[in-house]
């Protein structure tokens, strides 16, 4: 039986390989597995890749790179599935211990979720994301548009990308002032007459080997025009849970961080009760914060073709502008 370490690795390459748009290559897929906490060079890529030749699951287009085949497709979805179980939430965990910025100098990196979309449809990609940004419906107003030359990025031809601030980047900054912060639940979340109602919808963190908030943007039943529109509809949102012991001192940070733009979560609720209908633990309080992606899902509901990846990578704040 081969070494639990490299199945590990395997499925994580054939993760990356079925996210990209087109064949990708060694160095590729060695950038973006860096990307994700992954120590591993080009070289060892290589080595993996040969595996997954050799098992069927990929496909070589000469220098293009790799292709999933079917039967590697059903692997991937299939294989290590007790694995998968906490890949979430450690994913989670590993983004917010990276979040670097400091709000008073405006140095460091925030995590960001990273989308492609057309070239013609970059105008309303902006104004969309703009409006429902700049209605508190997502983290910040701050976005950075990825051209499809930048080498840092690997982008499909005619293809644009969009960073935006992750709903991740609040757990970073209030684990970084020494307050651990869990991942509870990602839900959808009814607006009535602009103000957050209940969630209609919960998917625990703890219990799902797929992102709660990828779910729900997968089974498209957000309304976020709606709810620019008219104030009523659906959101994305997740509630994180805190001890009862950083009470103030969250509060304080969070006030803190939304003077410089970093805003989108709703006051926290009462310790160990219901928040917005979701349960809390005993001895904690929760707080409910809007998904990073609401724009996004505007965008699909006009009915713009667009990829997301959440929880993509991390992202210098400063190399980001408010649109």
């Amino acid at each position: 039986m081969m070494d639990p370490q490299i199945e590990r690795k395997l499925i994580e390459i054939m993760r990356v390989i079925h996210e990209s748009d087109k064949p990708i290559g060694a160095r590729a897929i060695a950038d973006e597995l860096n990307n994700r906490g992954y120590d591993i060079g080009e070289r060892a890529v290589r080595y993996h890749l040969r595996i997954l030749d050799e098992r069927g699951f990929t496909s070589k287009h000469g220098y293009a790179g790799r292709t999933l085949t079917e039967l590697g497709e059903r692997e991937m979805n299939e294989a290590l599935i007790a694995d998968r179980f906490g890949f979430v939430i450690s994913r989670i965990e590993e983004m917010a211990f990276r979040t670097s910025y400091n709000p008073e100098t405006n140095e460091g990196v925030v995590p960001v979720n990273i989308s492609y979309f057309d070239k013609d449809d970059l105008e309303t990609v902006i104004e969309i994301v703009s409006y429902t940004a700049h209605e508190g419906y997502m983290i910040s107003p701050r976005v950075r548009i990825i051209e499809e030359d930048e080498e840092l990025f690997s982008l499909p031809p005619g293809k644009i990308g969009i960073a935006t601030v992750c709903s991740v980047a609040f757990d970073g900054l209030l684990l970084k002032a020494g307050i651990p912060v869990e991942p509870a639940y990602g839900g959808i979340l009814q607006i009535e007459n602009r103000k957050p109602a209940r969630f209609s919808d919960l998917i625990s963190y703890s219990g799902t080997s797929i992102d709660p908030i990828q779910i729900f943007m997968s089974r498209r039943t957000t309304s976020v025009l709606d709810v620019l529109e008219k104030g009523e509809g659906k959101i994305l949102a997740n509630i994180r849970q805190i001890n009862l012991s950083a009470y103030e001192r969250a509060r304080e940070i969070m006030e803190k961080v939304e003077k410089v733009g970093l805003a989108g979560y709703f006051p926290p609720g009462e310790v160990g009760e219901t928040l917005l209908g979701a349960p809390i633990e005993t001895g904690k309080f929760g707080i409910a914060i809007v998904g990073g992606i609401n724009g996004i899902c505007a965008l699909e509901e006009t009915g713009i073709k667009i990829k997301t990846n959440p929880v993509s990578t991390v992202m210098e704040y400063k190399t980001m502008t408010e649109i």
